[in-house]
């Protein structure tokens, strides 16, 4: 059975009626619906239902102007995954878990990347990536007595957990202790540096953030 569409322009042309009268098996398209009531167009599904027509087409009572063509085409969506079948089901994602991760527990690594001079130790422990379907990672690093410098070719928030953490360069020498919170576009130089011991959380964009690393 063919569908008939109910379109905008169709709920305007009877704007001096103030009245339309559609068959029962009419697909009042929601935009339709927001004209009439706008223009105060009474929409009445009372008519006889369409004649039958090909199976799976779905036809309207005047050709569509080019303004209806995302309502014609919500009005096709709606009706295939709907009512009006057509063998087709919405597609279901599955939701992943909330994961938490302690401080505490986090396994930390010595930092693979050159840059920390000898006798600094730079160690990190990645806890959310892009195998967690994240769009970006997360992890903990600390840094003993020094300064090293980096290149970010992504974007990061750090954020102190313990001791003070000191950024140069394009940072300009701020200072950051527990609580505080720095945010590194990407593109900035900057040098990682503390007088004595650190951790802070990282948390970069994209999750894929050593890819970007040239």
């Amino acid at each position: 059975m063919a569908k008939i569409v109910i379109t905008a322009d169709q709920v305007r042309e009877a704007c001096a009626s103030g009245a339309l009268d559609v068959p029962v098996d009419a697909l009042v398209t929601p935009l339709a619906k927001d004209v009439a009531a706008e223009l105060g167009v009474t929409i009445t599904q009372s008519g006889a239902a369409a004649s039958p027509q090909s199976s799976g087409q779905i036809s309207s009572q005047a050709p569509a102007a080019a303004g209806d063509l995302s309502d014609r085409v919500r009005a096709i969506v709606t009706s295939l995954l709907g009512s009006g079948g057509g063998g087709f089901a919405a597609p279901t994602v599955a939701r992943r878990p909330v994961k938490l991760s302690s401080y505490r527990d986090a396994p930390m690594s010595v930092f693979p990347y050159p840059g920390p001079p000898a006798g600094m130790e730079v160690k990190t422990g990645d806890v959310v990536t892009g195998n967690d379907g994240a769009p970006m990672a997360a992890g903990y690093m600390t840094l003993t007595k020094g300064d090293f410098p980096w290149t970010l070719t992504y974007d990061e928030i750090q954020i102190v957990l313990e001791g003070e953490l000191r950024l140069g360069g394009d940072a300009g020498n701020k200072v950051g202790h527990p609580g505080d919170v720095f945010y590194v576009p990407k593109g900035s130089s900057i040098t990682f540096g503390t007088p004595n011991w650190t951790k802070f959380i990282y948390v970069t964009f994209p999750a894929e953030w050593e890819d970007q690393i040239g």
